[in-house]
């Protein structure tokens, strides 16, 4: 058990059952009346955003998130096997729990696992991963005003836009926040 005081971003707190992470929080002491605590919390498994504003001085439970560094083997059916990079144990997780992550990731892609209970949470990956270009139509020069974009198929399938100079089975970077081309791979 721990306090408000104890609050830091990106701790884990254990909410009526639920996990959440502090995305930020501020101690309120007004002119009148009792301090408190503000803060802006995310779902660990939805990633819904919601305030939740705590009395100053009020126990908290604090939940430790063991975050593994794994690496991705295969896709079996529905489901992902990741290896830990430290114990060579293999683990299972669900497509529900690898979520948008399986659009950016190829046979052995390191990627940051987060484990409560043995039981995994949420994948994290690299800021922008490098995925090779599987099919594009050819750029076609003017008839734009600036620097124009075309879609693009990339090896895991998805579509991105990338600019009209990118041809097919170049490698591009990705991010793997919001799909967007970064740039050439180096």
């Amino acid at each position: 058990m721990a306090t408000t005081a104890d609050l830091k971003n990106g701790i884990t707190l254990d909410i009526e059952g639920q996990l959440w992470n502090v995305v930020e929080f501020q101690h309120v002491k007004p002119g009148k009346g009792p301090a408190f605590v503000r803060t802006k919390l995310k779902s660990v498994l939805t990633g819904k955003v919601i305030d939740r504003t705590f009395n100053s001085g009020v126990k908290i439970d604090i939940e430790i998130l063991e975050k593994r560094d794994m690496q991705f083997l295969y896709k079996e059916g529905e489901d992902f096997v990741f290896m830990d990079a430290k114990t060579f144990d293999q683990m299972t997780i669900s497509m529900a729990t690898v979520g948008e992550m399986a659009n950016y990731m190829l046979e052995n892609t390191d990627a940051v696992v987060a484990v409560h209970d043995d039981n995994p949470l949420y994948i994290e990956l690299a800021a922008a991963v490098p995925l090779k270009i599987t099919y594009t139509e050819p750029g076609i020069q003017g008839d734009r005003s600036s620097g124009g974009t075309k879609p693009a198929t990339v090896e895991t399938g998805i579509e991105i836009q990338v600019p009209l100079f990118i041809k097919q089975d170049e490698i591009v970077m990705v991010d793997t926040r919001d799909g967007s081309y970064q740039g050439r791979a180096n």
